[in-house]
């Protein structure tokens, strides 16, 4: 069980690297003997736009990517934030499209839709049905050469505001501030990634109309932009629509190719901070090389080597032998101009900070000196070979086999960068990674403390005064446009057809010893994935027992099992390219595996030991343990996460089974008191095979996978005993609004979540309320999100949904707002919620009409992945569903009247409703007291009262 897992700095990066691990390294991250390619077709509008076309035709979808080689890097001095902002207001409406740019596509069923920005460019991505491919390409085409009639001062102060409060967002969040502090020590003041993606307020605030319409004038040409179109279309197809839609946009200026600024440093620096944090954080960074670069792709082998997983070096020193973190990772992030490779470690409590720190110098010394071992290459090879295969089964959203072509040919002017670093990373040898070590993480470290204490505010530089106007530079010459026959006036293309639903066929087998099975076939990828399913065996099955047993004891299933001990376990399933883990939610838990093809039966063997024979080493317990505490502090540590606990426990009452956080990790004096014998009980009394269900998704056939599945759990029989249950009794409704107030000091924001309990997903009406939800604050486009963003920018985004559970499910409406305006918030999200509830804003026919357009059409697309048909076929299971339920749940959803759905609103009982903020209660507990919701109780983190 890993606790905080190895992608923590995603949250630290934030904008500037995609909120996650940027596309190409997925690509770049292949070696070995099975590999997946990516084929792709390419041509260039006489207007510089280059399309890149790739066919894949398992769904009927295409993904529509497009990447702009703009980023903060290309940002003027006192423009800082401009390329995220403009991001922002290329998300409004355009001259042939007045409303808000998502609309088309919530009506057409597109899934997996976004924008981001980072340093080096700024990308937009959606996939659509086929027959919406017009649709996406009038709008992306209008967006690019028709978008500033659109752009207004009230449009610019509302994405400016929305931005802002994304920025308060962030900063909100322990150990927030952190990325912005790494890139200003790392590189020099005039380099281009000395300053953080979303800029600074100041620059923000000073930004005028005419700054931000001559940046756009400047750079969003279709000179500038990659456009890769993959999935269910061919060239020929592609060229005829990128001409019709695009070939008529002027060039703009050129981006200049920037030099590679790696800005290596020699001298070690460091610096500490405090923050309002459970425990100290180190972060130590190096500056590298990056995309395109072999260095950069072979420093990918040397962060698995040293943090990449439980068998890295760091993680057997600091975790396993001192035992002196909870946490430590490395990661080598590659951008366009250079690298950073960083270590990351979150220091246990009680442990002497001094101490980790020299660890982690003894281990990096000790790699630079020796050089990896052949083994530890061979088994990262093996372990990036298969996370670039799992990678590459989408078309679209983040790293799916559209980004890995634009980022490649973006970056590195070659779409296929991905094959050259896949060729580099084979070839690489542990010879050659310690020359690569020796270069490049031998000096010029740089070391950052994140220590408990105070949260000092943000201290920005004053914008620049009198600041000269931008100049437009002259548009290439050499780019010029084609006439198409398309009538932009005539507005977005309706999409008349939509494909239907393709949901596998699931075939059913039983076991000897009971398990039922269940295959859905997926030709294609070389991989084949399983998910173990134990019914009710979830956090509620903590009732009666110690809170978070379920999931702890889950979660120690991969430390050690069978022969192997929790670091041979981890090697063996690392060596045969296997994900393996455990996990547990509200009413049941799983065992998972993704298994290589070619090591199917191996992988199976590992599997059963998981969950036939865990170890449960005492050892392995009390460091988990650790480790588990610290992460339930951190959770109390997060405004998302206290409110979250807090609100469960309210709205269920101590006791319930259902109240416990919605992570499941239990509280920190449980936790310390599980003992062995408790999670022995708790594992023979629910991992047993009548209570288990195998799910199956991939490359394979009953034929061929029935026989290694009886080999795998020959062992394994069903006690005497009967199974146990959990009873989940059913809580009344309050009888008046109630208001939960948490203190957070300091806070720039306040985390507002409004809660209910509502009927089971078992329900006959479960879906009814949920599109009754979808129209509230289900979509980008719903009511509070369009209110409180939107109208008023006062948050980042306002949602509201429902989970599922056997028992009464919890209805969350939620916002982070502005400090400023948090009774202001809180009122309009009440006032939204009540006349909604009560009928006094009904819904609407046209906002029905696109929730059922948006959940119906967007089936075929949902269903691309194994995980996604993993996810659905577990609900079929846990809620005895047919198994053609989503047919049956898109042909209810399509017959829904007004009258259903506004009945099902009428589940919403606002005077019924819990209300929890957490926020600087100095600057807002008198404003929320004069609204007068209902009675006031001041709470700990932990959900006490304060006196």
């Amino acid at each position: 069980m890993r606790f905080g897992n190895k992608t923590l700095l995603s949250a630290a990066l934030g904008l500037a690297l995609l909120g996650g691990t940027p596309a190409f390294m997925p690509a770049a991250q292949a070696a070995g003997a099975a590999t997946v390619d990516i084929a792709y077709d390419e041509f260039t509008l006489p207007n510089g736009l280059r399309v890149i076309v790739h066919t894949d035709r398992k769904a009927p979808i295409v993904a529509v990517n497009i990447w702009y080689h703009v980023g903060s890097k290309d940002e003027p001095l006192g423009r800082s934030g401009f390329a995220h902002l403009f991001e922002h207001l290329m998300f409004q409406g355009s001259e042939n499209h007045k409303g808000e740019f998502f609309e088309p596509f919530e009506l057409a069923g597109a899934t997996d839709q976004n924008g981001t920005t980072n340093s080096d460019r700024t990308n937009y991505f959606q996939n659509v049905p086929t027959t919406a491919l017009d649709m996406a390409l009038f709008m992306e085409s209008d967006r690019m050469g028709h978008l500033l009639g659109a752009i207004d001062q009230a449009a610019l102060d509302e994405q400016r505001g929305v931005v802002q409060n994304e920025k308060r967002q962030g900063e909100n969040q322990p150990y927030g501030r952190v990325f912005d502090q790494l890139l200003k020590a790392s590189y020099p003041k005039d380099h281009p990634y000395h300053h953080s993606t979303i800029g600074s307020m100041n620059d923000l605030n000073a930004a005028t109309l005419d700054d931000v319409k001559a940046w756009f004038k400047s750079w969003y040409g279709p000179n500038n932009a990659v456009l890769v179109l993959a999935g269910d279309i061919d060239l020929a197809t592609a060229k005829e629509k990128a001409t019709r839609f695009f070939g008529d946009i002027p060039a703009s200026a050129s981006v200049a190719k920037l030099p590679t600024m790696i800005a290596k440093r020699t001298q070690s620096t460091r610096e500490t901070i405090t923050d309002k944090v459970p425990q100290t954080r180190i972060y130590r960074a190096w500056n590298v090389p990056g995309v395109g670069d072999d260095a950069g792709d072979q420093l990918q082998i040397l962060a698995q080597v040293l943090g990449g997983s439980k068998s890295s070096r760091l993680d057997k020193r600091l975790l396993f032998q001192d035992k002196l973190v909870d946490n430590v990772a490395a990661f080598a992030w590659g951008s366009e101009l250079g690298g950073l490779f960083i270590v990351q470690a979150d220091v246990k409590a009680g442990a002497d900070a001094a101490k980790v720190e020299a660890a982690i110098s003894e281990e990096m010394a000790r790699l630079i000196k020796d050089g990896p071992t052949d083994e530890e290459v061979a088994q990262a090879k093996t372990v990036l070979k298969s996370g670039f295969i799992r990678g590459v089964e989408r078309i679209g959203g983040f790293g799916g086999k559209a980004d890995v072509l634009a980022e490649c040919a973006v970056f590195t002017g070659k779409a296929d960068c991905f094959r050259t670093s896949l060729a580099v990373i084979e070839k690489t040898s542990a010879k050659r990674l310690k020359a690569v070590a020796g270069q490049w993480l031998s000096s010029g470290d740089h070391t950052l403390s994140i220590v408990p204490g105070e949260r000092p505010p943000v201290v920005e530089a004053p914008a620049i005064a009198n600041l000269a106007p931008a100049v437009v530079p002259k548009a290439d010459p050499k780019f010029t446009t084609v006439k198409t026959d398309l009538d932009r006036k005539a507005g977005v293309p309706k999409t008349t057809s939509f494909p239907d639903l393709k949901f596998p066929d699931l075939q059913r087998a039983t076991l000897s010893n009971g398990t039922r099975v269940i295959l859905a076939e997926r030709p294609g990828l070389p991989v084949v994935q399983f998910s173990m399913e134990f019914q009710n065996a979830g956090f509620a099955s903590d009732q009666g027992r110690k809170a978070g047993i379920a999931n702890f004891t889950m979660g120690m299933l991969d430390e050690g099992a069978g022969t192997y001990d929790a670091l041979g376990f981890g090697n063996r399933a690392e060596s045969l390219g296997a994900n393996i883990g455990a996990s547990a939610s509200l009413d049941g838990s799983s065992v998972y595996v993704s298994a290589l093809k070619e090591n199917l039966a191996p992988s199976l063997a590992l599997y059963a030991d998981m969950i036939l024979r865990p170890r449960f080493d005492q050892a392995e317990i009390d460091r988990v343990r650790a480790s588990w505490i610290a992460s339930i502090k951190q959770e109390k540590a997060r405004p998302a996460g206290i409110g979250g606990r807090v609100l469960r426990q309210t709205v269920y009452g101590l006791g319930h089974p259902y109240a416990v956080a919605s992570s499941g990790l239990g509280e920190e004096d449980s936790i310390a008191s599980l003992t062995r014998d408790d999670m022995l009980a708790w594992h023979r009394d629910w991992i047993r095979p009548d209570n288990a269900t195998l799910l199956v998704v991939g490359d394979t056939t009953l034929k061929e996978v029935l026989p290694k599945l009886e080999t795998a759990f020959a062992d394994w029989k069903a006690p005497s005993a009967a199974k146990p249950t959990v009873a989940v009794t059913p809580v009344a409704l309050p009888k008046q609004k109630r208001v939960i107030l948490i203190d957070q000091p300091g806070a720039v924001q306040a985390n507002i979540l409004i809660g209910q309990l509502v009927p089971s997903s078992r329900d006959a009406n479960a879906t009814q309320f949920e599109i009754a939800n979808a129209i509230l604050g289900g979509e980008f486009s719903s009511r509070l999100n369009m209110n409180l963003r939107e109208n008023k920018h006062w948050a980042y985004g306002s949602y509201s949904g429902v989970g599922g559970a056997q028992g009464q499910r919890l209805w969350t409406a939620s916002a982070a707002v502005q400090i400023d305006k948090t009774a202001e918030s809180l009122q309009e999200l009440l006032r939204e919620v009540n006349e909604y509830a009560t009928g006094k804003a009904p819904a609407k026919a046209e906002e029905l009409n696109k929730i059922q357009a948006g959940e119906v059409r967007g089936l075929p697309g949902s269903f691309e992945t194994a995980n996604a048909v993993l996810g659905a076929m577990g609900g079929i299971v846990r809620y005895d569903r047919p198994d053609d339920y989503q047919a049956r749940r898109a042909a209810l959803i399509t017959g829904l009247s007004l009258d259903q759905v506004n009945a099902a609103a009428k589940t919403i009982q606002p005077d019924a409703l819990t209300v929890v903020v957490v926020g600087d209660l100095s600057k807002i507990k008198d404003k929320i007291a004069a609204l007068n919701i209902g009675p006031l109780t001041v709470l700990d983190n932990t959900g006490k009262p304060v006196k």
